[in-house]
């Protein structure tokens, strides 16, 4: 790899044992993947969830903390993706002290290190959404499938030590989704259905995600009958992301890159060719469908919600009252909002918990299920029904509404 003096310099350790650490992860990173050199990066987001970190990945990143601040300050604006628990719900929760305190624990280190504990996987919604072009590196599949497909931004999927590296040196190395030629659609994806609700923009970005394949899988999807939403995007991402590793689609006509590039439309007849009509949606629904009445809890997670979100569910509930549990879970950024309009009161009136900066599936789930009796759940994130049979429980995709319903009667009908 062609290496600058800066980086020569971090690799002889002259600023610091953390930063020579970060560069050599890189280098070898950069080598395994056939990067020419190292891309200059103006943000990064790291994952950094207790769950995964375990005690080992928190006593690593203690160890830094008595550096001169000089050598552990990272270089570029940095941020994180959620906790695995919001700190004042734990205990309703049945959370162990012993993860809370995991979690203050990683705050600190983090924070020690000129790390911004924003704690959210909707960034894009909410902090400094980068733009058409810019080079960034970030770690949640959500965050950079959006950030890729929708903003035009350009980042590969960055494991925690490699965000980490990525901010202690400001460039990550320079291959896949930061070159031109891998941004290019591989397969066309011709859609006769447009989702009206969220849960039908995740379940169409699962089915896209499956098609895709795998990591290098880049769908052009056209057919569409109208310009998604934010939120629409964000749960067609996650989904697609979830379901198929996907870091990067194009919609015909509507992404930024699907606009630029002409190519595009002409590239599409020579690709392989896949369709979605409703008769293939509805056999993949069907898939996540209904096991049985009984449902022990509702999550509104994966992504995080937003204010558009939080209204919604708030509407809803306004008048009735929900009979097993129901958790709403949002980003620290947009709680003290919907707390100033008043939403979070209309959804705790109603028996709902809202949460702030933790996601459902990586705050220790599996636990939680055991220390609350809870086996079956319903969401309208594809992403997390997809992910959260791995942690014991059975899922069902259902729409908000449904999910609301479900909740206030008590299970489904």
């Amino acid at each position: 790899m062609k290496l600058t003096d800066e980086d020569h310099a971090m690799l002889a350790g002259d600023y610091g044992p953390l930063r020579k650490w970060a560069v050599t992860h890189q280098i070898q990173v950069g080598r395994y993947f056939q990067a020419t050199d190292l891309v200059q990066v103006d943000q990064a987001h790291i994952m950094c969830d207790t769950e995964s970190l375990g005690d080992a990945g928190v006593e690593w990143l203690e160890h830094w903390v008595d550096l001169p601040d000089a050598q552990r300050r990272v270089k570029v604006p940095t941020i994180t993706d959620p906790r695995g628990t919001d700190f004042f719900a734990a205990d309703k929760l049945n959370q162990a002290h012993w993860m809370v305190e995991r979690e203050r624990r990683t705050t600190a280190a983090l924070e020690a290190c000129g790390i911004l504990m924003t704690n959210t996987c909707i960034n894009y919604q909410t902090i400094m959404p980068p733009l058409l072009g810019e080079h960034v590196a970030y770690g949640d599949t959500g965050v950079v499938i959006y950030t890729n497909s929708v903003l035009g931004a350009r980042s590969n999927f960055e494991g925690g030590p490699s965000a980490f590296a990525a901010a202690l040196t400001g460039r990550t190395p320079r291959y896949g989704y930061h070159l031109e030629t891998r941004r290019r659609p591989t397969i066309h994806i011709r859609t006769t259905f447009t989702p009206k609700l969220l849960d039908e923009w995740g379940a169409l970005g699962a089915m896209v995600g499956q098609l895709s394949g795998d990591y290098w899988g880049v769908p052009l999807v056209s057919g569409l009958s109208q310009v998604p939403t934010s939120d629409e995007m964000k749960h067609f991402g996650a989904a697609a992301a979830s379901f198929g590793s996907v870091a990067l689609f194009h919609l015909a006509g509507i992404t930024p890159e699907a606009k630029l590039y002409q190519d595009f439309h002409d590239l599409s007849p020579t690709l392989p060719q896949f369709n979605i009509g409703r008769s293939e949606f509805d056999a993949f629904r069907k898939h996540f469908g209904r096991s049985g009445n009984k449902i022990d809890l509702i999550v509104f997670s994966a992504p995080q919600l937003s204010i558009v979100e939080m209204q919604q569910v708030a509407d809803f509930l306004d008048g009735r009252h929900v009979k097993i549990p129901l958790l709403a879970v949002t980003s620290p950024q947009v709680k003290p909002d919907a707390d100033r309009m008043g939403l979070t009161a209309r959804i705790e009136a109603a028996g709902g918990t809202v949460l702030a900066g933790m996601c459902f599936y990586n705050s220790y789930a599996r636990e939680m299920a055991e220390a609350n009796g809870w086996k079956s759940l319903a969401s309208n994130s594809a992403k997390l029904v997809n992910i959260i049979g791995g942690y014991g429980y059975t899922p069902t995709l259902l729409s908000m509404e449904q999910c609301i319903e479900v909740a206030c009667q008590g299970g489904l009908a």
